[in-house]
């Protein structure tokens, strides 16, 4: 008998062909879609509008798979760290932001990170592998669960800016995009995509007319430093970054978040402030300043209070728009930069 296979991973498409092979009439498709990506349910037996021979045909060549919970810490800030187990024994890691009784999901796209970004504490795990578009929308799913749980009204925003680099498994996260805006009804523009800034598949994401939020991290905007911060600059430098951002503002008519990480003594000088006013010259862009989140690497520090309200109020003048971004979710591993796989810090100690 041929091995079981896990429906969700199908296309509309795909399940159309099955029950057309079966001698079941197509429009069942749009019915087994709903209950897999609208309704969530995790046994063909919850499909109560289709008939019981036809629950039991797909349960003879599929099954449903859930992708689930394992840990949840709850931060000092009422942020909230989920673990979650993969069928391979891998896990990954999302996390739940509140804002007074707004919720906003950070979601991760691969175990790991091939990107080696040199402050970031994902890039010390190596790159593992690309998660599916499943494994993605369950993310996405436990989170509102819990969101809903807290507000009734469930997630207000998504950022993809957990682990991994997002346009690295292009496929998996656009099919992931489509399932959870339909899914959950929700517009993409209250999804943010954050990438290192890959020329080639931003100009895709433009090609493709795939209106979500676009953010890029920067963190240095000169090729001497960006280079030392980030490896991949050597493959994409600064200008040619530039470049690719500026086709995809014009082809799209978005603005672009700019996102910078502030290191003290690092990228926070006023010749730093200089050359990303410069680079923000060319665009249609907005500036958050982060504050650095530390992980087991000491080589760098956060920016002083004083260097940060300098760095924001020299971009002020220069009237670019820029938020100063405070962490959340530190105490528990779960800020900016921090997710892999650790426990909090008051469990190690």
């Amino acid at each position: 008998m041929p091995e079981k296979q896990d429906i969700r991973e199908l296309s509309k498409k795909e399940i159309e062909m099955y029950l057309t092979s079966i001698g079941e009439k197509t429009f069942r498709a749009t019915q087994i879609w709903d209950w897999l990506w609208k309704k969530v349910v995790f046994s063909f037996d919850e499909m109560t509008d289709l008939s019981k021979s036809v629950r039991e045909k797909l349960n003879e060549h599929f099954y449903i798979k859930s992708i689930p919970v394992e840990t949840k810490i709850v931060s000092k800030d009422r942020s909230q760290k989920f673990t979650f187990l993969l069928d391979d024994g891998n896990r990954v890691e999302g996390v739940l932001i509140p804002s007074h009784e707004r919720f906003t999901a950070c979601i991760s796209t691969q175990v790991g990170c091939p990107m080696g970004c040199r402050f970031c504490s994902t890039a010390t795990m190596g790159f593992i592998r690309n998660l599916t578009f499943t494994e993605i929308f369950f993310q996405v799913y436990w989170l509102n669960k819990t969101a809903l749980e807290g507000n009734g009204t469930g997630l207000s925003n998504i950022v993809i800016m957990g682990m991994g680099e997002p346009l690295m498994n292009y496929e998996s996260v656009i099919a992931a995009i489509d399932r959870i805006t339909a899914g959950f009804e929700m517009s993409p523009k209250r999804i943010t995509l954050s990438t290192i800034g890959i020329p080639a598949m931003i100009r895709k994401l433009a090609d493709d007319n795939v209106r979500i939020n676009l953010a890029v991290s920067l963190h240095a905007a000169s090729d001497e430093k960006r280079t030392k911060l980030i490896p991949y600059n050597k493959k994409a430098s600064v200008d040619q970054l530039n470049e690719v951002l500026k086709y995809y503002c014009n082809a799209t008519g978005e603005k672009i978040t700019l996102e910078y990480v502030l290191l003290r003594d690092v990228n926070d000088t006023l010749q730093d402030a200089k050359d990303l006013v410069k680079f923000c010259s060319t665009l249609n862009c907005k500036v958050n300043l982060i504050e650095y989140n530390a992980g087991d690497d000491e080589t760098f520090q956060k920016a002083s209070p004083e260097n940060a309200d300098f760095f924001k109020n020299f971009l002020e003048k220069k009237r670019i728009i820029v938020n100063l971004r405070k962490s959340r979710g530190e105490d528990i591993f779960g800020a900016c930069g921090q997710l892999a796989n650790k426990i909090s810090k008051s469990e190690s100690l």
